[in-house]
């Protein structure tokens, strides 16, 4: 019984709100189950910016961002696609594509997402570079019960996860706004100024559940 107990514990733990300046996500094997998912009380955008920093020596397609709702299973997705060598971003389940990013592998990459449904553009802010602003969705918001996740894509509503689509890095800084952050913000937030946290995800006081073999770290810096 002790065992049991031991193993429903190690599959999830129980949701928590933490700041987790100076710490790190580190997704460490290939998997179809480890993932971690943030909780908002939200259900409701018509405007979105995400900010986040990744690591990862992966040659393959991989997720970075997920955003799925009972009717679009990519409202709001950030996907590295390694065939084309572009960043996608779909919105409302519409894809937009950015090529020409410098993709490294084992280096941290910042990477800032927005949209807003007024103009249906999206653009991506690559190591506070921005992209060129494209069409996917407008005039409908992004709307009902959200799960969002890092680690998986998802599929389905909360599930549906494909192991050669999964993340294997490290994750930090996961910021969410229901706004356009202003180009300046995004700077600070590259520069790890002082810059306004996210007002539906904020990695300073971050509520959170980790699901499978996902570990919470220090987060690792080069040392000179």
């Amino acid at each position: 019984m002790k065992m049991l107990l031991l193993l429903v514990m190690m599959k999830a733990c129980a949701a928590k709100t933490q700041d987790l300046s100076g710490k790190m996500f580190t997704f460490p094997l290939e998997s179809n189950r480890a993932y971690v998912k943030f909780n908002t009380s939200r259900t409701d955008f018509d405007a979105v910016t995400v900010c986040h920093r990744s690591f990862t020596d992966l040659k393959r397609d991989h997720i970075l961002f997920s955003i799925a709702t009972p009717s679009h299973a990519n409202d709001f997705l950030i996907f590295w696609d390694n065939t084309n060598k572009e960043m996608e971003v779909f919105i409302r389940n519409k894809k937009a594509e950015f090529g020409g990013r410098d993709y490294k592998l084992n280096t941290w990459h910042s990477v800032c997402t927005t949209w807003d449904t007024s103009t249906g553009l999206v653009q991506l802010w690559f190591d506070g570079q921005p992209s060129i602003r494209k069409f996917t969705s407008s005039g409908s918001n992004i709307n009902g019960p959200v799960i969002i996740i890092v680690g998986q894509e998802q599929d389905s509503h909360g599930g549906g996860f494909d192991i050669k689509q999964s993340f294997v890095g490290m994750m930090s800084d996961v910021h969410m706004w229901d706004y356009v952050l202003s180009p300046c913000e995004m700077q600070n937030y590259l520069d790890e100024l002082n810059f306004t946290p996210g007002n539906v995800l904020n990695w300073r006081a971050l509520n959170y559940q980790i699901f499978d073999k996902v570990l919470l770290e220090n987060k690792k810096m080069v040392c000179y």
